[in-house]
């Protein structure tokens, strides 16, 4: 039977103090990240939470890890491990799962960006297409 997991880790990252929530459900994982400037005492981070867990954006799912069922052949193993070693460093599950949510985050605030700048050129065309009316109104 599959156990919820979760833990906040609070530690230093220059110049503010971050809390990082992590949860892990049969579904999979999900992170989020708080900033809380100086340095917190135990009871503001648990009173924190106790009030603002609503405010909490978690990353979309992440699969969990479970554990494989069909074994692979040793040396494709042993092969695909040294390419992983060598290549760039992946970091902590958190760190992906933030990765992820801020990409997520930033393709929202392109859209709404896109959608703004259409709605203001639609604008400017139907005041132009006016200005445009009244000056031929008279003749």
């Amino acid at each position: 039977m599959a156990q919820d997991h979760c833990s906040l880790t609070v530690y230093f990252e220059d110049p503010f103090w971050v809390g990082l929530y992590e949860r892990e459900e049969k579904d999979g994982y999900q992170v989020s990240k708080i900033t809380f400037g100086a340095e917190p005492r135990d009871y503001e981070v648990y009173e924190w939470l106790l009030t603002r867990w609503g405010t909490l954006r978690f990353s979309s799912f992440l699969p969990s890890n479970a554990p494989k069922k069909n074994q692979q052949n040793r040396k494709r193993v042993k092969r695909e491990v040294g390419k992983w070693l060598s290549g760039p460093p992946v970091g902590t599950k958190a760190q992906e799962a933030l990765k992820v949510q801020r990409a997520e985050l930033k393709i929202f605030r392109q859209e709404g960006k896109r959608n703004r700048k259409r709605e203001e050129e639609a604008k400017k065309y139907r005041l132009h297409q006016e200005k445009k009316r009244e000056k031929h109104k008279g003749r």
